[in-house]
């Protein structure tokens, strides 16, 4: 694939991924077992723990879905929704492509739609669960974690944002807009 090569989506999925839905899931479990036995002296461990790891893993769930495609530059509602909100799709390009690479260490650059002001919005997503903004539905999501590219691209994480978007599924993009729009 362009721009991703086979090796790195293997293990960012076997070792990053996947370990998180694991995490996650032992996160419920335990909380789970705090309320049964009624002993919380470790709710907030859990508590952040599964902030963490279940934000890890449906951000991943998402970003998977992004990729695949063939770039280019997105058509019909999505299109005039980018350019509404950012003034062209270039502009949109390189304010999501900025806000992804200058994320503090890891996290994501996000491409969400805010339903209560009906808006696109970009933001910076530090780690899997910080710096978000209350009911911002994912659309497009850019891994800035290392593991994401480090194989080709080294510390070259400005290259791999660039590169990103020559396999953006933009159709996929353009559903979940719709969806977050509450279209049917």
């Amino acid at each position: 694939m362009p721009g991703i090569d086979a090796r790195t989506v293997e293990l960012h999925y076997k070792l990053h991924h996947k370990p998180a839905v694991v995490a996650a899931n032992k996160a419920e479990e335990a909380l789970a077992k705090a309320r049964e036995s009624n002993d919380f002296s470790l709710v907030k461990f859990y508590e952040k723990e599964l902030a963490f790891q279940l934000s890890s893993h449906l951000l991943h769930s998402i970003y998977w879905t992004n990729l695949g495609g063939k770039g280019g530059e997105p058509t019909g509602n999505l299109a005039r929704a980018l350019a509404s909100s950012f003034g062209s799709f270039a502009k949109f390009k390189a304010h999501l492509a900025a806000a992804s690479v200058a994320v503090e260490a890891s996290g994501w650059g996000v491409l969400g739609y805010h339903p209560v002001t009906q808006k696109l919005m970009i933001l910076q997503c530090e780690n899997h669960q910080k710096l978000t903004a209350w009911g911002v539905q994912p659309l497009l999501l850019v891994d800035v974690f290392e593991h994401a590219y480090y194989l080709r691209y080294q510390n070259r994480r400005a290259e791999y944002v660039n590169k990103l978007f020559d396999i953006v599924n933009w159709d996929n993009v353009a559903q979940r807009l719709e969806l977050a729009r509450g279209a049917p």
